[in-house]
């Protein structure tokens, strides 16, 4: 839906709300209705005046950004803003997300370096809160030994205290460097990673997926079997245990798939998500089968 047609739809409704609470009171309230007026609908009226005032403004002084997002012209909208960005330096957390975004989806992968390299130093923490974003352009340009400094540099950053990094992020960046190591095949890397985020992860996607790469990939190439086959089943049972069947994985996937380091990854989330309930029993309890 257009983002005018929103706030058309928005306003209508507030300004139902506040003719019915103008006029309602007024009609059954009687001769109490001076005093509920000033104590009840007066106070509930400045609110919704307030609040469609606050509407209108947002959307008016985001009029350019939003249109552009509307009609998805990309590169119009990195334009747009580079311009908040480099010359009037709003290097914010919702400015630095978009730019970045635009130009993932339009593959330009150096201006991402570009724009990360100006942002961390004007301002470290925009970086760091977005710091899954810069992640995924490291993951498509396809220099994995600069991805992988990328991922191990900012995990050890994370351990400082001060680091603006989300605890869900610290664990997906520690789950990309094992999947970077996984892609260049040096399994020995990857595997302490998903070994331990296999029976640790607190987000169902990276216990997941290091389940299914345990189970899948790392097996054939690491030298404890029994420890990667351990690691690779206590993942997949908490999936299990957490979504009962396939159906509320893929409802999950499907709710995330806007996030960008979830949609370069989804194939795998995809094939994680078959073999984590291949085995499922068709009594619809959402328990494995039994051993026989």
């Amino acid at each position: 839906m257009k983002f005018k047609y929103l706030l058309i739809a928005f306003s209508i409704i507030i300004t139902v709300i506040i003719l019915v609470t103008l006029f309602v009171p007024m009609l059954t309230a009687g001769p109490d209705f001076i005093i509920n007026f000033r104590q009840l609908t007066l106070p509930l009226l400045l609110f919704m005046f307030l609040l469609l005032g606050g509407v209108s403004i947002f959307f008016f002084y985001n009029y350019r950004l939003l249109s552009l997002l509307e009609r998805e012209d990309w590169p119009a909208l990195a334009y747009y803003l580079e311009q908040k960005i480099y010359i009037k330096r709003r290097y914010n957390y919702r400015n630095v997300r978009l730019l970045a975004s635009s130009y993932l989806v339009i593959t330009d992968y150096a201006s991402v370096l570009k724009l990360e390299g100006k942002a961390i130093l004007a301002k470290p923490s925009v970086v760091e809160k977005n710091i899954l974003v810069f992640g995924a352009a490291r993951v498509l340009s396809g220099n994995r030994p600069e991805a992988a400094a990328f991922f191990k540099t900012f995990i050890d950053k994370s351990k400082n205290k001060k680091c603006q990094i989300k605890e869900n992020d610290k664990q997906w960046l520690r789950w990309f460097y094992g999947f970077i190591q996984l892609l260049a095949g040096t399994f020995k890397m990857a595997e302490p990673e998903f070994k331990s985020l296999a029976v640790s992860a607190k987000d169902a996607f990276i216990t997941g997926l290091s389940a299914y790469f345990l189970n899948n990939t790392i097996i054939k190439n690491c030298e404890n079997h029994v420890e990667c086959l351990a690691a690779a089943q206590s993942g997949k049972e908490r999936v299990i245990k957490l979504f009962k069947k396939k159906e509320n994985w893929q409802k999950e996937v499907n709710k995330s798939g806007g996030e960008i380091h979830i949609a370069i990854i989804r194939k795998y989330i995809d094939e994680a998500g078959t073999w984590l309930f291949s085995e499922m029993s068709q009594n619809g309890d959402g328990s494995p089968p039994a051993n026989k």
